[in-house]
């Protein structure tokens, strides 16, 4: 109850353990996991654990303030491979998993990601990023000085683009480097580059026989100016590289099956562009016969959920069962994410799904249970075996004695129906030390994407509002992923139509039904696409007393050639490029009706965001500004597009402040 915990503050994402990537020991005894905190330093660290599963208390494998990650066992399970900053850059290690010390085994100078072993034991094959000339048995790692003092030379230097693809909101600018494979020879301790071509290489998966290395890329000629990523198999004898698929799509996830005959996948062919749902195809290796045994579902495959303290990969499928007669993986469906499988028939089962979020999972093949990484919305995290028997069971108690500590809201579940009658999903969370009669501020949070979902899963800003005595909702208008194909298809060339109707039929209907919110105190924010989307409404209606817009869009014209995506991502949402029609991406652009602004306006934004880039802000903050409206420019330094899911802690602390700063305020 609230009158015996405390009320949540920005600060305390600081006091959060977040767990990710559970892998069961290959004996299917124990697991390892990962995780993450932020430290004295104010800075992230990650580390490996080992528990077994009758019980024990968890062993941490990695100590220290650095990154550890990507535990990867052999398979006798004597040893285990991760990738570690402890020497400055991810660099790839050998641990003996009955104990001492691990011995660091690549030394590459741009460092060493994404480990994994051959089914034999005998390789371990990575991805490393390098030069076109670079040797990869002379590798040399470069000391922090050293490093230092070449960035500063970089600094130096003008940069030459002659590339469309030169920047990512990810890596920055980018430079001629490219990611390869490379294969280490456990005995003989050699390395062997298997990939050369001018592109980005994808490790995926290795034969069972130890022959076949099967990776993602696009080795078109015009990789330039396409978001192809086909599938391919390298001949490790012949280095013979083979095409699986046909150069219209994009594929990921890839493995073998457990004979070596088949291989899965995750991909589409961009039926509906950057809104279509991924299938989950089959190939048999023998013939070359691809079939997709998602055909009949309406459904996304992976995790799509967004929250702002998930940190860390986990496994999403698919993965094989034993048999190789089923495939297992993770679905976002209606607010929620769970476990399925499927037969090569296509039958499709749950094996998991309740109101909460499974973000990854680890399959053994012993026992065929499950180890599934769960967040609900008042519980950040923890590790659960899946039996058998469908029996669930808790392995973990994350973050024990901060619950125990603070108040957590659990949400509301809503079904409002919007204009033309189609169903929309959402949550209210009451304010917190809620008394009824009095009245409360509200928040309508908007998500980003807007291909993306919100839904059953812990998220620290929905609570900090919640917290500092707000009513909060969130939606998931037309646009959002988990309500199939045509849902997901809907904003498309019709921002600000039917999602803005969505969101304000939302707003009408809490406004009808819970008597304890105060209309005139209406407050509304979002990230990204929820950022173009609060610029849209406030410069739409009056109702909101207060705004606050992240990362956001307000120019489409200018977004097409500032974004690393805005080449593509223009054409694909609204339906046109710069040129084809520059009087309609101004009807969609915020910025064209910055008169009708009475809001008060925050405006949040990243220095170095690349995808929505800060000038977004900045056009609208100098407009508004001119016109001698409300509003205010915050900018956060060396801070990217995920400032508020990964950015540095004390910015994200920041961050939180000015929002609540700004809502207390002016609600």
């Amino acid at each position: 109850m609230s009158e015996f915990k405390r009320a949540i503050t920005a600060e305390d994402i600081t006091r959060l353990q977040v767990y990710s990537d559970p892998q069961f020991t290959p004996d299917g005894d124990a697991y390892t996991y990962v995780s993450t905190a932020i430290n004295d330093k104010n800075e992230y660290e990650s580390h490996l654990f080992y528990k077994k599963l009758n019980g024990s208390d968890a062993t941490p494998w990695t100590f220290g303030n650095v990154k550890n990650s990507n535990a990867q066992f052999s398979p006798d399970g004597k040893k285990v491979v991760f990738q570690s900053t402890r020497s400055g850059l991810p660099q790839l290690w050998v641990l003996n998993t009955d104990g001492g010390e691990a011995k660091q085994l690549t030394f590459f100078k741009n460092g060493a990601v994404s480990p994994a072993w051959s089914k034999d034991g005998k390789y371990i094959i990575f991805n490393a990023s390098l030069d076109h000339d670079d040797d990869v048995e002379s590798q040399k790692e470069q000391s922090k000085e050293e490093r230092q003092k070449q960035n500063e030379e970089k600094k130096k230097q003008p940069l030459v683009i002659n590339r469309l693809k030169y920047k990512s909101d990810a890596k920055g600018f980018h430079d001629n480097k490219r990611n390869q494979l490379i294969l280490f020879d456990v005995e003989n301790e050699k390395f062997t580059q298997l990939t050369s071509a001018d592109t980005d290489h994808g490790y995926q998966d290795i034969s069972p026989d130890g022959n076949f290395v099967l990776f993602t890329a696009n080795l078109n000629d015009d990789a330039d100016y396409e978001l192809i990523n086909d599938l391919f198999t390298l001949n490790l004898k012949t280095k013979d590289i083979t095409k699986l698929t046909d150069g219209k799509g994009g594929y990921h996830s890839a493995s073998f099956s457990p004979s070596g005959d088949k291989i899965a996948c995750l991909g589409h062919e961009f039926a509906y562009k950057g809104a279509t749902l991924s299938e989950l195809y089959v190939f048999d290796i023998a013939t070359g016969e691809r079939t997709c045994l998602s055909e009949k579902w309406d459904m996304q495959l992976g995790d799509l959920m967004i929250g702002d303290t998930r940190l860390g990969q986990s496994t999403t499928g698919p993965v094989w069962s034993k048999e190789e007669d089923r495939l297992f993986f993770i679905a976002t469906d209606f607010g929620a994410t769970g476990l399925y499988q499927v037969t090569l028939n296509s039958d499709l089962e749950v094996l998991y799904k309740d109101d909460n979020h499974v973000f990854g999972f680890s399959y053994d093949p012993h026992s065929d249970s499950f180890i599934l990484g769960i967040s609900t919305p008042t519980n950040p995290c923890n590790f659960y075996q899946l039996r058998k028997t469908s029996e669930l069971v808790r392995l973990t108690n994350a973050n024990a004695k901060y619950l125990e500590e603070v108040h957590v809201e659990e949400p509301e579940t809503l079904t409002i129906t919007a204009d033309d009658d189609q169903e929309i999903q959402g949550w209210l969370l009451r304010p917190y030390g809620f008394e009824e009669g009095k009245k409360y501020p509200f928040v309508l949070e908007i998500h980003g994407g807007p291909h993306a979902m919100y839904g059953q899963t812990f998220f620290h800003e929905l609570q900090l509002l919640a917290a500092k005595g707000y009513v909060v909702l969130y939606t998931n208008p037309r646009g959002s992923h988990g309500y199939g194909q045509s849902f997901v298809d809907a904003c498309r060339s019709d921002y600000g139509g039917g999602d803005y109707t969505d969101l304000m039929s939302a707003v009408d209907y809490v406004l009808e039904n819970y008597s304890f919110i105060d209309e005139n105190r209406l407050g509304v924010t979002g990230g990204s696409y929820g950022g173009f989307m609060t610029n849209w409404i406030i410069s739409h209606t009056n109702r909101f007393k207060a705004a606050v817009t992240q990362r956001s869009i307000s120019n489409w014209l200018s977004f097409y050639g500032v974004s690393d995506i805005g080449f593509f991502f223009t054409k694909w949402e609204h339906g046109l490029n710069l040129l084809d029609d520059p009087a309609k991406l101004w009807d969609f652009s915020p910025l064209k009706y910055a008169e009708n602004v009475e809001t008060p306006l925050l405006i949040l934004h990243g220095e170095q965001d690349f995808r929505c880039p800060v000038e977004q802000g900045e056009q609208l903050f100098i407009t508004l500004k001119h016109m001698r409206k409300q509003v205010e420019f915050v900018r956060f330094p060396g801070s990217n597009h995920e400032l508020s899911r990964s950015g540095k802690p004390e910015m994200r602390i920041e961050r939180l402040n000015h929002i609540c700063r700004w809502f207390e305020e002016y609600l």
